[in-house]
């Protein structure tokens, strides 16, 4: 019965190895509470981890600062050096549709006639064998 965790009679151990091993496994599952020595050094080291994670976050923190920091000064550097100087003419300034090539230009002074080119029509379709004649 004592198998099955209900109460019965208790056989006490009959070798002393049966006792030293009964003894063991009564001394494993007993609580013991942990020293004021061993407590300290749990608060120390518990305060160490915490202070090294601290410093970690810090330290990747900055460096990420850092890195971005750099890519925006190289960024506002390479756009102020990399654009060209283009010096607005008279026509771009009243007129940019033409200089995209979407409009006509436009005459700037009146000695300026327009020209105007005309591409040829497309040829039409031939009319098909099936289809109805109107």
């Amino acid at each position: 019965m004592a198998k099955f965790g209900l109460p019965g009679r208790k056989q006490a151990p009959a070798s002393p190895a049966e006792q030293q091993a009964a003894a063991a496994v009564a001394s494993a599952l007993a609580h013991v509470p942990p020293t004021m020595r061993e407590m300290r050094a749990q608060a120390v080291h518990r305060l160490q981890v915490g202070l090294f994670g601290l410093a970690g976050m810090l330290l990747l923190v900055s460096l990420a600062n850092v890195i971005m920091d750099r890519a925006k000064y190289i960024d506002a550097s390479a756009v102020n050096t990399a654009a060209p100087v283009i010096e607005p003419s008279a026509t771009s300034a009243k007129d940019p549709l033409a200089d995209m090539g979407v409009a006509p230009k436009l005459p700037v002074s009146a000695n300026e006639k327009p020209t105007v080119t005309l591409s040829p029509a497309p040829p039409a379709p031939a009319p098909s064998v099936n289809a109805p004649q109107p």
